[in-house]
């Protein structure tokens, strides 16, 4: 028995079965605009049509990418076929519009230049100086044909100092984007690559379009070094070119940006020093100047050392004078001390016939007969020595 479908299971049926098909994902139609109107969300509502069939479509306002359209204009238009469930209708949900006849090579080129300008690939604010005096550059581009050739003949003539990295790479055909971005992997896994110059000659728009693929843009954006674009002639323009820190008209151009000139180098070092040494012998002779004012200055500055000796003199015997009486007036001072202390000197007292008595148990100085009894030990001191005596027995009253 055959099972029955809710209109609603084939309308998402039919949604699912577009919106996987790879090539509706991504299809370019060409038609006349018509029926065009704006909501006040800011989406664009048009119809593609031609001799035969016409098709709707919306472009969402955060889409609103390329020309702008207007009725009756033939204008071809990229986007990806879905279906809107809840009118039943088939429809081309727009990201990018070109006026109909740029070509689909100018179309797919301008579309994904808006998308990645949009994004802020392009940014001038992001673009890094190349270095001065790089020591090593990488090259991304075919080893075989005259661009290597050419890069390494121009730095080897202007900065031979500058050793050079190939990167080899086809540069068009299906295989040449992918192997660019391979090449740009491995030369940012170098640790000491200053510069990456990516090259090619001039060719077609089919020629150079590996250099307009999404991926590549992209490997060059993400580039940790600073790279330069020198692909095809001056009047060739790529995505890399954006995208790239700097663009050179042609790959000898790149090479001529990338290092500096040696005999310029050398003109300027030369240049350098003579002015260094104008400069410093006009610093020695502003200093010289400077030292002569500070000199004579120094010698008005100096006093009148015999004037200042003669009273440095006067001083010395002023200060000399005043000591010689301070000593006297001490000296005399100091011998009636000595006089005052002989007086009082116990031992002129001894000398005399006087004695100096002393029990000998404490040390007690005898002045009164009550101050000792019978059989004290005494200690007797006259004036040259002492000695021992005891009190009598019978002493008493």
């Amino acid at each position: 028995m055959e099972e029955i479908y809710s209109v609603g299971q084939v309308a998402t049926y039919v949604r699912e079965l577009l919106e996987t098909d790879v090539h509706l994902a991504d299809i370019w139609v060409e038609g006349e605009v018509s029926n065009l109107a704006r909501s006040a969300a800011g989406h664009t509502y048009f119809t593609l049509k031609d001799e035969s069939s016409q098709l709707r479509c919306v472009m969402f306002r955060r889409q609103h990418a390329g020309t702008p359209i207007e009725d009756g204009t033939q204008v071809t238009a990229h986007g990806r076929i879905s279906f809107f469930e809840r009118r039943g209708e088939l429809q081309l949900i727009v990201d990018f519009v070109q006026p109909a006849g740029v070509g689909i090579w100018q179309a797919q080129l301008e579309r994904l230049k808006a998308q990645l300008e949009e994004e802020g690939l392009f940014e001038p604010s992001r673009k890094r100086p190349l270095p001065a005096f790089p020591r090593r550059i990488g090259v991304v581009t075919s080893p075989a044909g005259a661009v290597f050739h050419d890069i390494c003949n121009i730095i080897g003539r202007r900065w031979p100092l500058t050793e050079i990295v190939l990167a080899p790479t086809p540069v068009q055909g299906d295989e040449a984007a992918p192997a660019i971005v391979e090449a740009l992997s491995r030369l940012n896994g170098e640790s000491d690559i200053d510069v990456i110059i990516i090259a090619r000659g001039g060719g077609s728009t089919e020629e150079l379009w590996p250099f307009n693929e999404e991926m590549v843009a992209r490997a060059i954006y993400a580039s940790r070094i600073p790279i330069v674009s020198a692909v095809g002639h001056e009047t060739d323009y790529t995505i890399a070119d954006y995208v790239a820190d700097l663009r050179a008209p042609t790959p000898s151009a790149a090479a001529e940006l990338v290092v500096p000139d040696r005999r310029e180098v050398s003109r300027q070092i030369t240049g350098s020093m003579v002015t260094m040494a104008a400069w410093m012998a006009g610093q020695v002779a502003r200093q010289l100047a400077g030292v002569e004012q500070l000199s004579l200055r120094l010698r008005r500055s100096v006093p009148d050392v015999g004037q200042e000796r003669q009273r440095l003199a006067v001083l010395l015997r002023s200060a000399h004078s005043a000591v010689s009486q301070t000593l006297n007036g001490r000296r005399e001072r100091l011998r009636a001390y000595a006089l005052q202390l002989r007086s009082l000197d116990p031992r002129g007292t001894l000398a005399r016939g006087y004695a100096l008595v002393q029990r000998r148990a404490d040390g007690q100085v005898v002045r009164s007969v009550s101050q000792v009894k019978g059989r004290d030990r005494l200690n007797v001191q006259v004036t040259d020595g002492n000695f021992p005596a005891e009190v009598s027995r019978q002493y008493g009253f």
